[in-house]
């Protein structure tokens, strides 16, 4: 299964470069893959159409302010995201201009915050500070992690836009961008509605946004990355399945949260990480639906909903969006698979 057969043309003005101006003012494809259906709608069209037996499941990790600007001894800039902290003197990067970088260098960061690059494995190397770095710092000295498509700096509105409203846990390099469409009115009117909600948590790093280099997709190596299930989160989880009620994955990450948890019979509560790679023949077992935005072209979120929808119709639901002029990526539309095809 070659890489490129998951690409797509996409015209630069439809790549959403900021929010919109309202939270939750976002469009919505309702699609019915079973059924080889779809609507086109508003966000709020999901908050009043799901299913009131559903079971929501929402990734509550919070973004930190990951991206930190360096300098090397010979005066050079760099950029460095700090992706996974192993200990308060030890973090897990990523770094540009990597190539130029050898080991035992040390990069000078704001406030003396001196690090040696301990051990590198491609752009990811893992830097050893002096003094420990810790979320305060990030927060004095760190930037909104925009992703690469975002042709602009972050700006104070990032700090807030680029959050989910139920955000609690900091531990993530990339937001679960499906999430930023829910407001606290949405999340109120669900609860009116009737409709269940719980929250995992998987903190979103390299697993979830480095690019597929491979040409086979098979050859693609996911990094790990951590999550957590609460005991009363799986026994609700659980409860769920055996009433035959939908489980709703809100993001490509709680929906790998779930299936990597799913032991074929149950939901697994605790603490893991998670490597799981989701593309076309895969058989889904935890969830039912899946409310996600429209995903850049090879990657492995777009393999993950041709997985779920079948690859021939997600297909042509992106060039029905790109026809009707949605906008795409971290900041743009949404859409919402109301079944699964099977593998």
């Amino acid at each position: 299964m070659k890489t490129k057969e998951f690409s797509f043309e996409l015209p630069t003005e439809l790549i959403a470069q900021a929010p919109p101006e309202i939270r939750g003012a976002s469009r919505l494809m309702i699609l019915d893959p079973a059924l080889h259906n779809r609507e086109h709608a508003r966000f709020q069209d999901f908050v009043e159409k799901v299913d009131p037996n559903a079971l929501l499941v929402f990734n509550d990790s919070r973004v930190r302010k990951a991206r930190v600007f360096g300098t090397t001894t010979t005066g050079g800039k760099l950029e460095v995201v700090f992706l996974r902290r192993w200990d308060s003197h030890r973090w897990e990067c990523l770094l540009n201009k990597s190539k130029r970088l050898k080991e035992g260098q040390v990069i000078h960061f704001p406030e003396g915050r001196d690090g040696v690059i301990a051990s590198s494995s491609g752009n990811v190397r893992t830097i050893t500070f002096v003094q420990g770095v810790e979320e305060a710092w990030l927060d004095n000295y760190g930037h909104i992690p925009l992703p690469p498509y975002i042709r602009r700096p972050d700006n104070d509105a990032d700090a807030e836009r680029y959050q989910t409203v139920y955000a609690k846990e900091v531990g993530s390099a990339a937001a679960p961008t499906a999430g930023l469409h829910f407001t606290q009115a949405a999340l109120e009117r669900l609860k009116q509605r009737g409709v269940e909600t719980a929250t995992v948590t998987l903190h979103v790093g390299l697993g979830t946004f480095l690019p597929v280099r491979a040409e086979d997709i098979r050859d693609h190596e996911m990094h790990r990355e951590f999550y957590r299930i609460e005991p009363e989160t799986a026994d609700r989880l659980n409860a769920a399945k055996r009433a035959g009620r939908p489980i709703v994955a809100v993001g490509t990450t709680s929906l790998r949260t779930l299936e990597a948890a799913w032991s074929g019979t149950e939901f697994r509560a605790g603490e893991d990480s998670t490597n799981i790679f989701i593309y076309p023949g895969y058989s889904f077992g935890a969830v039912d639906q899946l409310f996600t935005n429209f995903h850049t072209p090879e990657s492995t979120l777009l393999m993950l909903v041709a997985a779920f929808g079948g690859w021939e119709f997600i297909r042509e639901s992106y060039e029905e969006a790109v026809k009707e002029r949605y906008r795409f990526f971290s900041y743009g539309d949404a859409m919402w698979l109301k079944s699964r095809t099977a593998p």
